[in-house]
């Protein structure tokens, strides 16, 4: 039996904000694609470093494909867990005074000015595979509008070809236009590979794009409530 992706049971993590964050149950299976809306961003920010690992929960116990991270007991432990996750959020820092490809490249290498051949066909396969057009690829990152920011954001996530993809208001700088079309497109990319979405978001158009079970999360008792599946915001006209 394949051990969940995510498998959180009755967390709690104070973190300075007006209440803890609370989490009763969540599940996500490998190859699930799930969306979380209700967390602002400094508790999203708190989720993201709990799910890796990074902090402990106060309360509660949480795990990664079976193993708790309260069972990690150096930095080698932690790096294999960290690995597997692909977390794109605004925190992540791009160099703006770098090329598409020469960011893409930093993954695999520092070696950028020039590009190998094969680092940069790498590069450019993530830079296709995410959406952003050829003539963008030479540009600076400076240069670009935030909806290729963030796919380049994506881009690079996906390049240690993580199990799970972890999305960290996403879409918070993304012209709102843009949010289905870039949800569609992580989830089209992670059934390509076979990867988990989890996407904390406060969009829920973006929700129902970008994944196929959504949930509301209750602050105040760490509750995940359901909501229908994949398009229904979109049918409400949100």
């Amino acid at each position: 039996m394949i051990a969940p992706a995510l498998d959180l049971t009755d967390v709690s993590k104070n973190y300075g904000g007006l209440r803890p964050l609370r989490i009763q149950r969540l599940t996500v299976s490998a190859r699930e694609h799930v969306a979380l809306v209700g967390m602002d961003q400094p508790m999203a920010e708190v989720f993201v470093n709990l799910v890796t690992g990074a902090t402990l929960p106060d309360r509660g116990q949480v795990a990664v494909f079976g193993q708790s991270t309260g069972a990690i007991v150096d930095g080698a432990g932690w790096l294999k867990v960290v690995d597997r996750f692909g977390i794109v959020t605004g925190r992540a820092v791009l160099l703006d005074g770098l090329t598409v490809l020469q960011n893409l490249a930093v993954p695999f290498t520092l070696d950028i000015e020039p590009l190998s051949d094969e680092v940069a066909a790498r590069a450019a396969s993530l830079a296709a595979e995410v959406g952003l057009p050829a003539p963008e690829w030479e540009k600076l990152v400076a240069a670009l509008d935030a909806t290729s920011r963030a796919r380049v954001r994506l881009a690079r996530a996906l390049a240690l070809d993580p199990a799970v993809i972890l999305l960290e208001h996403a879409t918070a700088s993304v012209d709102r236009d843009q949010a289905v079309p870039f949800g569609e497109r992580i989830l089209r990319v992670a059934a390509r590979r076979g990867a988990a979405i989890v996407a904390v978001t406060a969009d829920p158009v973006f929700a129902s794009a970008v994944a196929d079970r959504v949930l509301t999360l209750d602050p105040a008792t760490g509750r995940l409530s359901p909501r229908r599946g994949r398009g229904w915001f979109g049918r409400l006209g949100c």
